[in-house]
């Protein structure tokens, strides 16, 4: 499938089983771990497993990162790609856990969605958002650049995503960052007492605009014939 439409079509066959595998190993530690409730039994001491769970995080952002660049054909369309498969990853991986174990029971569950640098909680709905507008703008960025638009980072798109970010992943990092003082112990134990929604979707709001931006490009300039060329 060497088309456009057939290539995102193959990109969302490998981000579903993707998502698959990875909800299957988190089906597996929880049951290892004897975790019901995130809250209450993520572990708060490190053990031989917690450094291959950083490592299988990193992989997968490499095996996503790999075949967006498999995936696109102009710079910019392997980065859409990538920002594409990764957001539909991300859903599906909640869709498979609640097939799988019943969970998430409502998108209002907290999760522990990442752990580097610190532990990220928040509820399932802000993934699903952000993941939603990663395959929108991913998806936007790579068709609009393989026509030929010249899609630039200007000032004000990198201001703009660049502490629409900040905020966001403030209130994801809130808990691990306030008790951070207190050493990693005090980090692996803290626990998320309420989520700043509003902060969260003024920093999503942020990132959506300058994703928006960007994607569109402009038209590339038109190339004169070759015997008008100066020179």
């Amino acid at each position: 499938m060497s088309g456009w439409m057939g290539r995102l079509l193959v990109l969302s066959l490998f981000a579903a089983a993707m998502a698959y595998v990875e909800s299957a190993v988190v089906v597996y530690l929880r049951h290892v771990y004897g975790i019901t409730d995130l809250l209450r039994d993520v572990p708060t001491q490190p053990d031989p497993l917690t450094p291959i769970e950083l490592g299988r995080e990193i992989a997968t952002l490499v095996m996503l990162g790999t075949v967006g660049a498999l995936t696109g054909r102009t710079p910019a369309a392997r980065w859409g790609f990538f920002l594409y498969a990764w957001g539909l990853w991300d859903i599906l991986y909640y869709v498979w856990l609640r097939v799988f174990i019943g969970w998430p029971t409502s998108l209002l569950d907290w999760d522990l969605l990442f752990l580097i640098p610190l532990p990220w909680w928040g509820p399932v709905w802000a993934p699903v958002l952000a993941a939603a507008m990663m395959m929108v703008v991913g998806a936007r960025m790579a068709r609009r650049s393989e026509q030929g638009f010249v899609l630039r980072i200007d000032r004000a798109a990198l201001l703009l995503g660049a502490l629409g970010s900040l905020l966001a992943l403030y209130t994801v990092l809130a808990p691990g960052l306030h008790a951070l003082p207190g050493g990693l112990e005090a980090v692996a134990r803290a626990r998320p007492t309420a989520f700043p929604a509003w902060l969260y979707l003024i920093g999503w709001g942020m990132v959506a605009v300058a994703g928006w931006r960007i994607s569109g490009g402009t038209p590339a300039p038109a190339r004169l014939p070759e015997e008008l060329r100066p020179g």
